[in-house]
């Protein structure tokens, strides 16, 4: 006799339930599907009707799973993240990826790397979004992220340190001329500075006083009026070699380092990444580490 099958709760009840057992709240699960709060609650009521069980317990804010609620979601959460996984495989082959990068990086580090990246990967579409905020790696569609920070990280997520912050002042040969450097503080005294959100220049001088000259809100806009000759700079190194290799800028003495604090290559852990964002990873480790902290990657 042909074993009888137990019809599955409805697809959209389940989705409904990982996303609300994940949040533990209805109104941020709501939030994150695009619904009201109160088709969430439909949604939990169905499911739980259909299993003849309840799986969370109504708290005066927020809800929690039941033991069985949580063992239940452990699995169904488990199922959608392999139907995701599935889905990416398939769609792997267009070889489309999007990369999250802070703005500096994207324009004094990606964008002059790009054609090595396409002759590396000629059949990949690479989409950059340029941003500082934090990424969620499933809301915002992002499959690799570059960002300043500094661990720990979460369980979540796979980091690789690409460079520590190494802070250095820098001008232009128009600006500096035949200046000695590295500069004294009587001589930067002279000189504009250029100031961007980070305030370094304050941290600099140890003052919260407002000091003088033009602020930008992203240091690639203070290192293009650097280039300028406007004015003095204060940037991570990675960030102005090949200025400083090519000689349209001068390192014009130490701003200090934060050892704490680099930039780092992060992306959602995953039992089964795509070839394409295999590829883009290990290109972006080569081309980003290897030259600035060789063997520092840091795995989390």
């Amino acid at each position: 006799m042909q074993k009888s099958v137990r019809q599955l709760p409805p697809m959209n009840a389940l989705r409904t339930f990982s996303v609300a057992g994940r949040r533990l709240n209805f109104r941020a699960a709501a939030e994150e599907l695009g619904v009201s709060q109160g088709a969430v609650a439909q949604q939990i009521k169905l499911l739980e009707a259909s299993i003849g069980q309840p799986l969370f317990t109504r708290l005066p804010r927020g809800v929690a799973l039941t033991p069985d609620g949580a063992t239940y979601h452990a699995e169904i959460h488990r199922a959608f993240d392999i139907m995701h996984e599935a889905t990416e495989q398939l769609h792997d082959v267009g070889k489309s990826l999007t990369l999250s990068v802070t703005p500096t990086f994207a324009t004094k580090l990606l964008i002059p790397n790009l054609p090595s990246l396409n002759a590396s990967l000629p059949n990949v579409e690479i989409r950059t979004i340029a941003t500082v905020a934090v990424t969620d790696f499933d809301r915002d569609l992002v499959d690799i992220a570059v960002r300043e920070t500094s661990p720990p990280f979460p369980a979540a997520h796979e980091a690789k340190l690409l460079f520590l912050q190494d802070l250095i002042l820098v001008g232009s040969p128009h600006l500096l001329g035949e200046t000695t450097t590295p500069l004294t503080a009587d001589t930067i005294s002279t000189l504009p500075l250029l100031h961007d959100s980070y305030g370094h220049w304050n941290s600099y001088f140890n003052t919260s006083s407002r000091l003088p000259g033009p602020r930008f809100n992203q240091i690639s806009l203070a290192l293009d009026a650097a280039l300028a000759g406007q004015g003095l700079a204060i940037a991570s190194r990675s960030f102005v070699q090949a200025d400083l290799t090519a000689g349209r800028l001068l390192e014009a003495g130490s701003a200090g380092n934060d050892p704490g604090t680099g930039y780092y290559l992060v992306r959602k852990k995953t039992p089964r990444a795509s070839p394409t964002a295999d590829a883009v990873w290990s290109w972006c480790l080569k081309t980003f580490s290897d030259r600035h902290q060789k063997g520092s990657n840091q795995r989390v």
